[in-house]
């Protein structure tokens, strides 16, 4: 299968005053299209430097990333913006909603981005919140949703321009039991229709859904596990 993701031997390292801090050691992976992988490992083992250099947040030190065959290390800041908005989606823990929009304005902001126009992003953006289980709460602001609602729009939006690969960072930290185990489901959904997703997580249940388990430890992979 076509491999999305590829890396290898990738590092990075923060010079604090006079010391350098490695946080991740010669790392090597590759995620191919329709994958379903989790990347679990204690506090400071380097998971969410990972996922900022799989997001293009943050560039590494050192190695090869290449995503959908383009190498992200030649990439200089505008292309880095570029490839973020029509190859990446990206899920947070916090939702990252803006208060002020509805369900559909809030999953349209990618779109909005691209240049796509008012009637199609209307249009794609009402499929997905239908898609994700809102069709009834399309005129609703997050503040009127629950915490499992809000994550629903996130996914949403996360998917509006059609990624290569969805990102998700702790999509279940702030919810309930119920809630979390509702967008689980949603993720299961989105991998059984093809789509390609890496989600951070410290939560057992998404390790149990996901096909492999990367263990990360002391910024380098301790073990990885297939499902």
């Amino acid at each position: 299968m076509q491999n999305i993701v590829e890396i290898q031997n990738l590092t990075k390292s923060y010079v604090i005053g006079t010391s350098q801090l490695d946080v991740l050691k010669g790392i090597d992976f590759s995620v191919s299209r329709g994958e379903y992988v989790a990347i679990m490992g204690p506090s400071g083992s380097g998971k969410s430097t990972l996922l900022n250099m799989l997001g293009c947040l943050d560039k590494p030190t050192s190695g090869v990333y290449k995503l959908g065959g383009s190498d992200v290390m030649s990439m200089n800041d505008d292309e880095l913006s570029e490839i973020r908005g029509k190859e990446i989606g990206f899920i947070f823990q916090s939702y990252n909603l803006i208060q002020q929009l509805n369900v559909i304005e809030n999953i349209e902001i990618p779109m909005f981005y691209q240049g796509i126009s008012e009637h199609e992003s209307k249009v794609r953006a009402t499929d997905l919140a239908v898609m994700v289980g809102l069709a009834d709460r399309v005129h609703h602001r997050p503040f009127e949703l629950s915490g499992g609602q809000q994550q629903r729009v996130a996914i949403a939006r996360a998917l509006a321009n059609n990624p290569l690969v969805v990102l998700a960072d702790e999509p279940t930290g702030n919810l309930d039991t119920k809630n979390g185990v509702d967008i689980l489901s949603v993720f299961d959904q989105l991998n059984k229709s093809g789509r390609t997703l890496i989600v951070v997580t410290h939560d057992s249940r998404v390790a149990q859904r996901a096909g492999r388990v990367i263990h990360l430890l002391d910024g380098q992979i301790d073990r990885q596990v297939y499902n």
